[in-house]
């Protein structure tokens, strides 16, 4: 593991041991639970990146959809969410970076994992080609991303944006079905809920 990757995951499991979990609402988002009630085929294989605690991988597994996968930089939430799910299978368990991990999805769900990570041009750029590269032809991203402003504090998470700043991004790589305000967001949140559809 390099340096850079190493802190990444010396960060987040600081984070989770001191209970600096800000973030963590302690059930799946409102919004992402109304997008997976409207899902029909249990068999999508889907991915949920830097899933922290994953209530949403415990809510779609808990509906029959088996082929969840969860990743994640820190072995702490891991080894949570396995307590709480003794069921869920181990191998559908990964800790990885994500930017250097190389399956493939049928969908990849976003839940702030976009505004973890240090705001720079690079990183960004990468995320929207890595999320393209693991999902399948026609796979989609779908998901939340905050809708606040990005300010020049490189510690301060979460890492906003607005709607123009994020399809700079993404639109090169993937057809916008949808990208709107939230409607449905968690009380003091501000949030943009969009679907996507891998171009390449």
């Amino acid at each position: 593991m390099k340096n850079e990757d190493l802190e990444t995951k010396n960060y987040w499991t600081q984070r989770y041991k001191e209970d600096k979990t800000g973030w963590d609402i302690g059930y799946p988002s409102t919004p992402l639970k109304t997008y997976f009630d409207q899902l029909e085929n249990k068999e999508l294989k889907i991915l949920i990146p830097g899933a922290g605690n994953a209530y949403e991988a415990e809510y779609l597994f808990s509906n029959g959809f088996k082929n969840v996968f969860i990743l994640d930089i820190s072995e702490v939430p891991l080894l949570a969410f396995k307590k709480r799910n003794p069921d869920f299978p181990e191998a559908q368990l990964i800790q990885a970076d994500f930017f250097t991990h190389n399956k493939t999805y049928d969908l990849i769900i976003e839940q702030t994992f976009f505004c973890s990570f240090p705001p720079l041009e690079e990183s960004r750029k990468t995320y929207a080609k890595q999320m393209s590269k693991l999902l399948n032809t026609n796979g989609k991203l779908a998901g939340l991303w905050f809708d606040i402003p990005l300010t020049g504090d490189l510690e301060k998470r979460p890492f906003g944006g607005d709607k123009a700043l994020y399809l700079s991004y993404l639109e090169p790589y993937f057809k916008v079905k949808t990208f709107e305000t939230c409607y449905n967001s968690i009380s003091n949140r501000n949030e943009l809920f969009g679907i996507f559809i891998n171009n390449l």
